[in-house]
């Protein structure tokens, strides 16, 4: 058969790979065509469009942008019709995916929408596009199966979360080799900083998180570089006080750190997978944060509470997001009762996502349901 995925940031472009590489398991005469990026490529996808030149972070830079993103609308309609998938597989970028999936049921494609669209922190409404336009939905967080069925009467199926499959298939180097090759004190205990994979975060992120740096003198600042960015980037956030800087090694660096600071997003949830103590932090443009504010309904804003219901990790959020605050929280998890309790609270969230192989169980129910 015949597959057109559509992946508009670096966790789909991951997770993307993935359900390629099972795709191509459960279907041996699968041809993939994909939005997404150099991961998606690699796993044999063939890429129409890199992620690259889709992602804009916020109401306001999204307003700004409005004519690429036409464009780009435009070219994803010609390329599936001339393509034509027996499967369209979107996977969350629900902006942009739910105008596409409107225009493939009208056409008579069949749609898959693998990572749910987050209608549940915000305009709910949208479950209405969703039982119109999309045949089969897979969702990767447990409480999701609960929203869509029992609430809102449409059925999904529950996969697990593709995080634990992801990390664990991911190569990583050996703390030794890791510092070595990458000019890190072979002693310091490591505290990561990941401040986002959007210029307009990491902008924001890194130098409130920078800030902090000389009350933590016995511990080493390492900043975990973007793919989607290129290391002259970073280049201002390095000089002054000593900062180390990594690209590409993500997993490896939170494998061998003791503690980190992750702007809101996927990464708070692998930064808890690899059991590493975190402050959530996340400051917005104004504009786009006020909208935001008044339309999203959610307790909290990173994955790790959400799923447990309750706060583990502190979230530092807008205006809170000060280096006296930072500098507080972090102490507390660098040592003592605070860390000790997360870390147990930890163990619990892994027992709620289900367990591994998501990305084969949703391979295998899309070449089901073909």
């Amino acid at each position: 058969m015949k597959y057109y995925i559509i992946a508009g940031e670096a966790s789909g472009d991951l997770h993307g790979s993935n359900l390629i590489k099972a795709l191509k398991k459960e279907d041996a005469s699968a041809e993939i065509r994909c939005w997404g990026g150099d991961l998606m490529q690699q796993a044999g996808g063939e890429l129409a469009k890199h992620y690259k030149d889709m992602a804009f972070m916020g109401f306001l830079e999204v307003l700004m942008n409005i004519p690429t993103i036409f464009k780009n609308i435009s070219y994803c309609k010609e390329d599936i019709q001339k393509f034509n998938p027996d499967q369209i597989i979107f996977i969350d970028f629900s902006g942009f995916n739910l105008r596409i999936a409107k225009w493939a049921k009208e056409n008579g494609f069949k749609t898959n929408y693998y990572i749910s669209p987050q209608i549940w922190a915000s305009r709910e409404g949208r479950i209405k596009k969703i039982k119109r336009d999309i045949d089969n939905m897979y969702v990767i967080l447990p409480f999701e199966k609960d929203f869509y069925e029992n609430k809102h009467g449409y059925p999904v199926e529950f996969v697990g979360h593709p995080l634990i499959d992801a990390i664990e298939n991911t190569p990583l180097q050996d703390n030794e080799t890791f510092r070595k090759e990458n000019g890190l004190d072979p002693e310091k205990p490591i505290i990561a900083l990941l401040p986002g994979s959007r210029k307009q975060e990491v902008q924001k992120m890194l130098d409130v998180m920078l800030s902090v740096k000389k009350d933590f003198p016995n511990y080493q600042f390492v900043i975990a570089g973007a793919p989607s960015l290129p290391n002259e980037f970073y280049t201002p956030f390095l000089k002054g006080d000593k900062v180390e800087f990594v690209t590409n090694k993500t997993y490896t660096l939170l494998k061998h750190s003791h503690a980190a600071m992750v702007t809101s997003g996927t990464a708070t949830l692998e930064t808890a997978l690899f059991g590493i103590p975190q402050v959530v932090c996340y400051k917005g443009n104004w504009i786009s944060y006020q909208i935001a504010k008044r339309i999203i309904t959610l307790d909290y804003i990173s994955l790790v509470n959400l799923i447990m219901k309750r706060e583990v990790v502190k979230e530092l959020i807008q205006n809170d997001l000060t280096a006296k605050n930072l500098k507080a929280e972090l102490t507390k998890i660098v040592d003592g009762a605070e860390r000790n309790r997360m870390l147990s609270d930890y163990k619990l969230l892994k027992e709620k996502l289900g367990g591994k192989g998501a990305s084969e169980k949703a391979a295998q129910l899309i070449v089901k349901n073909a």
